[in-house]
């Protein structure tokens, strides 16, 4: 019983909309009005700058972090239980509650939930991810790259139960989805060049 009223709760902390919440104390702003209109970290600074962008991504990790670990808490570890809590406090980002279900791409989210259950194939993939980011100047393309080759890392790095492996496949292909909007600039050359700045 306890597991499933943490596993609602990490659908809960997941739909926390930090982003929206920053930027609108700090300039009165709806993010969802800027830019690309998602809640992330990305748009945030591209939109509204570095140091709210960077704790917005901050937030976002944590919020994941905090419900894995919650569920590891309140399951025993439970590897399904766990897994389940992952995806949860990620379909709470991507389809918050509290913004009538119009979330980010549940990134940050991801990196948290991940970090803690699997975190040395999190930490191989977001390498990936920098290299990406860094040769092609797009963080878009280096979450897609990331995310489709993460459910390989885990299999390969730590052969882990089934229900770890399965939430990894999930994550990954769901991450992939939320970035159509993406791939469809990155095909036409006119996705987002990124820059550690305002405006960016």
């Amino acid at each position: 019983m306890i597991p499933a009223l943490v596993l609602v709760a990490a659908y809960l902390i997941g739909g926390i909309p930090f982003g929206y919440i920053i930027v609108r104390l700090k300039t009165g702003r709806d993010v969802r009005s800027l830019g690309s209109g998602n809640i992330g970290a990305t748009n945030v600074l591209r939109t509204t700058g570095r140091a709210v962008a960077v704790v917005t991504l901050l937030l976002d990790i944590v919020k994941g972090f905090a419900a894995v670990w919650l569920m590891a808490w309140a399951s025993d570890d439970s590897p399904i239980w766990m897994s389940a809590a992952a995806l949860a406090v990620m379909a709470g980002h991507a389809f918050p509650v509290f913004l009538k279900f119009k979330g980010g791409k549940a990134v940050a989210s991801f990196i948290g939930a991940f970090l803690y259950l699997t975190p040395l194939p999190l930490l191989a993939v977001l390498l990936l991810f920098v290299i990406v980011v860094a040769a092609t100047r797009h963080i878009s393309l280096g979450s897609i790259v990331a995310a489709g080759t993460f459910p390989l890392a885990v299999w390969l790095i730590l052969h882990p139960p089934a229900a770890v492996v399965i939430a990894a496949l999930i994550a990954g292909a769901f991450i992939v989805i939320r970035h159509k909007a993406n791939i469809e600039r990155i095909r036409a050359g006119n996705e987002y060049v990124f820059r550690f700045g305002r405006n960016a």
